[in-house]
Order: structure tokens, then C-alpha cells, then sequence
């Protein structure tokens, strides 16, 4: 059984999504936010203190990892007969892994910094001018997606990937931040494609039906505030 500590629409939803997306069983461990602070047990779990935890298995067999990214690419490449991985020699295997790890590392980190110093610092403490450079520096890089997704429906190999939940997660976090309006042409349709697929509307479904069943707050992790 694999195990998944996760905060609604925090970082922790792209395994989520992957779950869903390949219709795994799992059990789902709702965490308010941010559990380092409102959970201090799960520093036992994960001295991070961050979501996503996954374990899947006990003893020496045991699997725990912390980096949403690589648990797409590891629950992708578990169940290859579902498709969400490219592998080699597939000419896509590299745009693959480089969608893959942008989503977080690219696309993410900026949208980070943007949270932090616009919503989850105390007043004294905000940045408008971090705010503002953040979040151009996340639309400027946002301009690989919309060049990628304006050939064809998906980032990579012409089909729907473990890529696209990694970079889908980003434009989730954006949407939240107000950015979408912002976002280019086809990367609006692109958004619009992947919040449409079962695997997203049930993976969003269930973090909130499980938040409510284990009595953690609904409200997203991004829009949190002191």
C-alpha cells in the first residue's frame, strides 16, 4: 500500500495526481499547513517537515521519498504500461526528463518566493518588489510551455505524460497566485486540457473529501495566510 502525506493543493498534489492518473490504491494522510509548524509529530516522518512524504512498503523494502518531481518519475516508471513515462531509446525521453524536472525546478521555485514574501511572511516582513520580480520571472520562463504546447496537445512524445503533472502542478500553483490571466494563448488551453482529465478531477476531489473525513482545513496551502 502506498501512503501519502499530503496538504491540499500544495506541492504534494502532483503524486496525487499521478495516483489518480493511474488508478493506484492508496491511503491519503490529510496535513494541515504548514505541518512543520501545525504538525510538529511529522517531523518524525519526515524531518523536513515539508509534502510530500510517499512510503510505499515496510523494513529493508522500504520506499520513502520527499520530491514531488521524483515520485511522478518514479510512480511513472513502476507502472510503465500505463504510459505516463517515456523511456529510451523513444527520441522523446530526453524532452521528457527536462518537462519533468523544469515543472518544479523552473516553474516552481520562482512561484515559492512569490508565496512567501506576498502571502505567508507577517506584514512586516513582505516584499512587494520579490513579489513583482517573481512573478515575471516565472511568466518569462513560462514562454517554453507556450511555445511547446502551441504544436501539439501535450509537452512531450504526442501523448499525455508524467511531464504534464509536473508542469501542470505549476500552473496550478500560478493560477492561485492570480498569474492565469497572464499566462499565453495556448498555455490557457493547455490548463484548461489537463484540469479536464479525470485523473486532475479526481485527485482534487479526494484531497478535499479526505480533508474533511480527517478534519484538516480545506483551504489550499497556497492561499494560507499568517
Amino acid at each position: 500500500m502506498i501512503h501519502l502525506y499530503h496538504c491540499v493543493s500544495a506541492r504534494s498534489f502532483r503524486p496525487l495526481w499521478m495516483l489518480e492518473e493511474l488508478r493506484l490504491p492508496y491511503t491519503l494522510h490529510m496535513m494541515p499547513f504548514p505541518p512543520r509548524a501545525k504538525a510538529r509529530w511529522f517531523l518524525e516522518e519526515n524531518p523536513l517537515g515539508t509534502v510530500p512524504l510517499l512510503v510505499q512498503g515496510e523494513g529493508t523494502r522500504q520506499v520513502r521519498m520527499t520530491e514531488s518531481a521524483a515520485i511522478c518519475q518514479y510512480l511513472a516508471a513502476a507502472h510503465p504500461d500505463a504510459g505516463l513515462e517515456v523511456r529510451p531509446p523513444d527520441p522523446a525521453f530526453g524532452a521528457y526528463l527536462n518537462w519533468l524536472h523544469l515543472g518544479e525546478a523552473t516553474l516552481t521555485f520562482p512561484q515559492t518566493l512569490v508565496l512567501r514574501y506576498g502571502r505567508f511572511e507577517p506584514a512586516e516582513r513582505k516584499q512587494p518588489q520579490v513579489v513583482e520580480d517573481y512573478s515575471r520571472w516565472f511568466l518569462a520562463r513560462l514562454r517554453a510551455v507556450e511555445s511547446a504546447v502551441a504544436r501539439q496537445d501535450y509537452l512531450c512524445a504526442g501523448r499525455f505524460t508524467a511531464a504534464d503533472v509536473s508542469v501542470g502542478y505549476a500552473l496550478l500553483l500560478a493560477d492561485h497566485l492570480g498569474l492565469e490571466p497572464q499566462f499565453g494563448e495556448a498555455t490557457q488551453a493547455y490548463w484548461q486540457r489537463l484540469q479536464e482529465r479525470p485523473g486532475y478531477q479526481r485527485a482534487h476531489a479526494a484531497q478535499i473529501e479526505a480533508a474533511e473525513d480527517q478534519d484538516v482545513p480545506t483551504t489550499p496551502a497556497p492561499d494560507t495566510r499568517p
